[in-house]
Protein backbone atom coordinates (compact mmCIF):
# COMPACT_ATOMS: atom_id res chain seq x y z
CA UNK A 1 0.00 0.00 0.00
CA UNK A 2 1.15 3.68 -1.09
CA UNK A 3 0.33 5.60 1.40
CA UNK A 4 -2.84 5.60 4.85
CA UNK A 5 -6.01 6.88 2.53
CA UNK A 6 -5.35 3.84 0.22
CA UNK A 7 -4.64 1.53 3.27
CA UNK A 8 -7.82 2.72 4.88
CA UNK A 9 -9.76 2.41 0.99
CA UNK A 10 -8.43 -0.86 0.62
CA UNK A 11 -9.56 -2.04 4.54
CA UNK A 12 -13.26 -0.81 3.60
CA UNK A 13 -13.51 -2.15 0.94
CA UNK A 14 -12.12 -5.60 0.80
CA UNK A 15 -13.44 -8.37 3.01
CA UNK A 16 -10.55 -9.68 3.64
CA UNK A 17 -8.51 -6.31 4.86
CA UNK A 18 -12.10 -5.38 6.70
CA UNK A 19 -11.89 -8.81 8.92
CA UNK A 20 -8.11 -8.93 9.38
CA UNK A 21 -8.32 -5.61 10.48
CA UNK A 22 -10.75 -6.42 13.20
CA UNK A 23 -14.01 -4.54 11.05
CA UNK A 24 -12.06 -1.38 11.03
CA UNK A 25 -10.56 -1.45 14.71
CA UNK A 26 -7.35 -1.91 12.94
CA UNK A 27 -7.38 1.37 11.72
CA UNK A 28 -7.54 3.69 14.39
CA UNK A 29 -4.39 5.57 15.12
CA UNK A 30 -3.70 4.47 18.47
CA UNK A 31 -2.76 0.88 20.01
CA UNK A 32 -4.75 -1.04 17.56
CA UNK A 33 -4.04 -4.22 19.09
CA UNK A 34 -5.35 -3.46 22.27
CA UNK A 35 -8.55 -2.35 20.17
CA UNK A 36 -7.76 -5.73 18.54
CA UNK A 37 -8.31 -7.58 22.36
CA UNK A 38 -10.88 -5.72 23.68
CA UNK A 39 -12.99 -7.00 20.42
CA UNK A 40 -12.08 -10.36 21.76
CA UNK A 41 -13.33 -9.77 24.70
CA UNK A 42 -16.79 -9.18 23.17
CA UNK A 43 -16.44 -11.83 21.17
CA UNK A 44 -15.90 -14.02 23.80
CA UNK A 45 -18.98 -12.49 26.06
CA UNK A 46 -21.20 -13.23 22.67
CA UNK A 47 -20.36 -16.89 22.85
CA UNK A 48 -22.69 -19.42 24.81
CA UNK A 49 -21.14 -20.35 27.85
CA UNK A 50 -20.64 -23.90 26.14
CA UNK A 51 -16.89 -25.39 26.31
CA UNK A 52 -18.26 -27.33 22.91
CA UNK A 53 -19.30 -23.61 21.29
CA UNK A 54 -16.24 -21.96 22.86
CA UNK A 55 -13.82 -24.30 21.70
CA UNK A 56 -15.08 -24.34 18.20
CA UNK A 57 -15.11 -20.93 17.84
CA UNK A 58 -11.39 -20.86 19.06
CA UNK A 59 -10.50 -23.23 16.37
CA UNK A 60 -12.45 -21.53 13.34
CA UNK A 61 -11.26 -18.06 13.99
CA UNK A 62 -7.43 -19.41 14.41
CA UNK A 63 -7.67 -21.42 11.35
CA UNK A 64 -9.75 -18.72 9.09
CA UNK A 65 -7.54 -16.31 10.64
CA UNK A 66 -3.84 -17.99 9.26
CA UNK A 67 -5.49 -17.27 5.87
CA UNK A 68 -7.20 -14.27 6.56
CA UNK A 69 -4.00 -12.22 8.13
CA UNK A 70 -1.70 -14.22 5.68
CA UNK A 71 -3.48 -13.13 2.66
CA UNK A 72 -4.22 -9.62 4.53
CA UNK A 73 -0.82 -9.35 4.72
CA UNK A 74 1.01 -10.85 0.99
CA UNK A 75 -1.65 -7.73 -0.22
CA UNK A 76 -0.87 -4.64 1.82
CA UNK A 77 3.06 -6.09 1.48
CA UNK A 78 4.02 -6.12 5.00
CA UNK A 79 4.27 -9.15 7.25
CA UNK A 80 2.22 -8.71 10.49
CA UNK A 81 1.19 -4.87 9.26
CA UNK A 82 0.22 -3.52 12.61
CA UNK A 83 -3.39 -3.01 12.10
CA UNK A 84 -4.10 -6.30 11.40
CA UNK A 85 -5.44 -7.57 14.83
CA UNK A 86 -7.64 -10.52 13.53
CA UNK A 87 -4.81 -12.30 15.66
CA UNK A 88 -5.22 -10.34 19.06
CA UNK A 89 -8.92 -11.18 18.79
CA UNK A 90 -8.46 -14.63 18.72
CA UNK A 91 -5.29 -14.32 21.34
CA UNK A 92 -7.61 -12.80 23.89
CA UNK A 93 -10.60 -15.07 23.14
CA UNK A 94 -7.96 -18.12 23.84
CA UNK A 95 -7.21 -16.30 27.25
CA UNK A 96 -10.85 -15.49 28.38
CA UNK A 97 -11.55 -19.78 28.10
CA UNK A 98 -9.78 -19.77 31.44
CA UNK A 99 -11.03 -17.02 33.91
CA UNK A 100 -11.47 -18.84 37.48
CA UNK A 101 -14.75 -16.96 37.30
CA UNK A 102 -16.61 -14.68 34.35
CA UNK A 103 -16.61 -11.50 36.77
CA UNK A 104 -14.93 -7.94 35.28
CA UNK A 105 -12.02 -8.09 37.64
CA UNK A 106 -10.74 -11.43 36.21
CA UNK A 107 -12.02 -10.07 32.43
CA UNK A 108 -9.42 -6.58 32.92
CA UNK A 109 -6.24 -9.58 34.98
CA UNK A 110 -7.06 -11.32 31.61
CA UNK A 111 -6.61 -8.72 29.16
CA UNK A 112 -4.40 -6.86 31.09
CA UNK A 113 -2.07 -9.98 31.23
CA UNK A 114 -2.36 -10.93 27.18
CA UNK A 115 -1.37 -7.44 25.87
CA UNK A 116 1.78 -7.54 28.43
CA UNK A 117 2.66 -10.39 27.06
CA UNK A 118 2.23 -9.58 23.31
CA UNK A 119 3.41 -6.14 23.65
CA UNK A 120 6.75 -7.77 25.55
CA UNK A 121 6.75 -10.68 23.53
CA UNK A 122 8.86 -13.20 25.83
CA UNK A 123 10.98 -15.62 24.55
CA UNK A 124 10.05 -17.77 22.30
CA UNK A 125 7.24 -15.53 21.12
CA UNK A 126 9.58 -12.98 19.59
CA UNK A 127 11.47 -15.77 17.76
CA UNK A 128 8.20 -16.83 16.14
CA UNK A 129 7.26 -12.90 15.67
CA UNK A 130 10.82 -12.98 13.22
CA UNK A 131 11.48 -16.11 11.78
CA UNK A 132 7.81 -17.62 11.03
CA UNK A 133 6.00 -15.83 7.60
CA UNK A 134 2.55 -15.81 6.18
CA UNK A 135 -0.70 -16.06 8.01
CA UNK A 136 0.62 -18.99 10.45
CA UNK A 137 3.66 -16.73 11.98
CA UNK A 138 1.04 -13.89 12.39
CA UNK A 139 -1.86 -16.23 14.30
CA UNK A 140 1.04 -17.98 16.17
CA UNK A 141 2.68 -15.18 17.81
CA UNK A 142 -0.48 -14.04 19.69
CA UNK A 143 -1.46 -17.46 20.15
CA UNK A 144 2.03 -18.19 22.47
CA UNK A 145 0.48 -14.87 24.28
CA UNK A 146 -2.50 -16.09 24.99
CA UNK A 147 -0.59 -19.28 26.58
CA UNK A 148 1.70 -17.56 28.77
CA UNK A 149 -1.00 -15.47 29.81
CA UNK A 150 -3.11 -18.34 30.27
CA UNK A 151 -0.14 -20.28 32.24
CA UNK A 152 -0.26 -17.28 34.57
CA UNK A 153 -4.24 -17.02 34.98
CA UNK A 154 -4.03 -21.33 36.16
CA UNK A 155 -1.37 -20.05 38.35
CA UNK A 156 -3.77 -17.76 39.99
CA UNK A 157 -6.46 -19.80 40.21
CA UNK A 158 -4.31 -22.54 42.21
CA UNK A 159 -3.58 -20.27 44.61
CA UNK A 160 -6.78 -18.14 45.22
Amino acid sequence: MQDKKHLVNAVLRDPVHFCAFGFGLGLLPFAPGTWGSLAGIVLWWLTPDLIAVQLTVALLTFFVGIWLCGESARRIGVHDHSGIVWDEIVGMYLVLLVLPAPDLVWVAVAFLLFRIMDIWKPWPIRDIDHRLRGGLGIMLDDVMAAVYAICILLLARLLL
